[in-house]
């Protein structure tokens, strides 16, 4: 009875249209992005509403070097999605189950490293950011409490990339929903009720966090499929982590590397006053949701074109990609122009200070409109590391966005001291990294198409 439970979640992406099962495999998962990320903004409405700009800048202000510490393990979940929907194309029961067991146990462990790394690196890295000092402090307790949760953080994350890659998107939205409902209730009593502020936002979060974990790990352990979870003895396989790693780190190294070129942009953010700042904090939250739609085809991308690729229907992965980026780019113009059109009204949501408002608008002006072309460039990314490939895609980045980035800062940006000038740097480096994926893809498709004629 499990066994036929569990089947009704799977997507077969090897055979039949793709269409239909790509639509059915994104919705479930944008949905769960859209709704962390309502829950997420639960926190900065709450501390923005009820503890002032000061705590709203806080929040804000650590979302860069947080991403930093922790994508790094967030890219090995990459690449335990991309090896079990390889052992579950290729129908690999024996290897899918050792890969289940490794990526949970190296979640716990990864999660256990970034717990001290958040607490030890908090003050000293943001200091270095140039966080002023009526928000470091804020910044420096809200950061240690959410890094007490990364154990949970990082399970659900590595549970859920396993239901991933085997087509599975609608139980994490359940159990997504469960948590942020206890995220939202608890932000409010906490903030609202014994005034806790940023310590109350956060303690809220682990809380969720530990929810969802739980109900992620209760559904491997309880489902009957190849994909079991056996808590009893769970260890590491060497050979599952060593190609995990392999794959997972330079995913992880590109997050990374964004997330440095990031951290630099914030620096410089934060040098316009922390009234930039929230403004800054409220329209990248809003971003957040176009970001989200979109980047569920990358995610798409990486599990269809990981079964494809095990279960050598190497002609599907073409298909695979150009649907992908037709869709990511229809979903990109919509939701970003409308979240523009909107600007005014949604940033009201978060604070009602004028100016605050007239820093979100600029921001959404440059960055919202051809936000497409982020996805473009995730989708490119997506396909390439289905298929197994981990360095091409990390090295293009690396150059592509990340040290352009750093260049524009120390260079056009010190010439044209504007926020103007400093944002329009994200949309030239999604475009110019998009062009250069597209041709790496081109070139590995058609390399693996000549490894194996014949083969659909």
């Amino acid at each position: 009875m499990e066994k036929a439970s569990s089947k009704k979640y799977e997507i077969d992406m090897c055979n039949g249209p793709l269409l239909g099962k790509i639509m059915i495999f994104y919705v479930p998962l944008m949905l769960s992005g859209i709704l962390q990320l309502l829950f997420n903004a639960a926190d900065i409405v709450v501390v923005g509403r009820f503890a002032g700009n000061q705590a709203l800048a806080a929040v804000g202000s650590t979302g860069s070097l947080t991403n930093l510490l922790v994508n790094i393990f967030i890219g090995l979940s990459v690449g335990a999605n991309v090896l079990v929907a390889r052992y579950y194309g290729a129908k690999q029961d024996i290897q899918l189950k050792e890969m289940v067991q490794t990526a949970i146990a190296t979640a716990l462990a990864g999660g256990i490293i970034l717990i001290f790394l958040g607490f030890f690196l908090a003050r000293p890295a943001l200091g270095w950011m140039g966080t002023p000092d009526d928000v470091i402090s804020h910044s420096v307790l809200y950061m240690r409490i959410y890094f007490a949760g990364m154990p949970f953080m990082m399970v659900y994350n590595f549970g859920s990339a396993v239901l991933r890659a085997v087509g599975d998107t609608k139980r994490p939205l359940y159990y997504l929903l469960i948590a942020g409902v206890v995220n939202v209730v608890l932000n409010l009593v906490f903030v609202i009720v014994f005034h806790m502020g940023v310590a109350g936002v956060a303690t809220a979060t682990v809380a969720s966090q530990a929810i969802s974990a739980a109900l992620v790990v209760r559904c491997l352990i309880s489902t009957d499929s190849p994909y079991r979870l056996e808590l009893k003895g769970m260890k590491i396989a060497p050979d599952k982590l060593l190609r995990m790693i392999q794959i997972g780190v330079p995913a992880g190294m590109q997050g990374a590397l964004f997330s440095i070129s990031n951290v630099l942009i914030q620096s410089s953010v934060n040098s316009f006053g922390s009234t930039a700042m929230a403004g800054n904090t409220a329209a990248s939250n809003i971003e957040g949701f176009v970001y989200t739609a979109m980047n569920a085809f990358y995610q798409a991308a990486i599990s269809f074109c990981g079964q494809n690729y095990g279960a050598k229907k190497y002609k599907r992965i073409g298909k695979i990609l150009l649907i992908c980026e037709l869709l990511v780019v229809a979903v990109g113009l919509v939701m970003g122009n409308v979240a523009y059109l909107l600007g005014g009204t949604l940033l009201k949501l978060y604070t009602v200070d004028p100016a605050v408002i007239e820093y979100g608008i600029l921001r959404m002006r440059i960055i919202c409109v051809p936000y497409f072309l982020c996805g473009l460039m995730d989708v490119a990314v997506g396909a390439l590391r289905g298929m197994g490939y981990a360095i091409m895609p990390m090295l293009v980045s690396l150059t592509g966005a990340c040290l352009f980035r750093v260049v524009w800062i120390y260079s056009v940006f010190r010439s044209y001291h504007t926020l103007e000038c400093l944002y329009y740097s994200y949309p030239i480096s999604w475009g110019l990294t998009f062009a250069v994926h597209l041709v790496c893809f081109l070139i590995v498709y058609k390399k693996v198409l000549r490894r194996n004629p014949g083969v659909a």
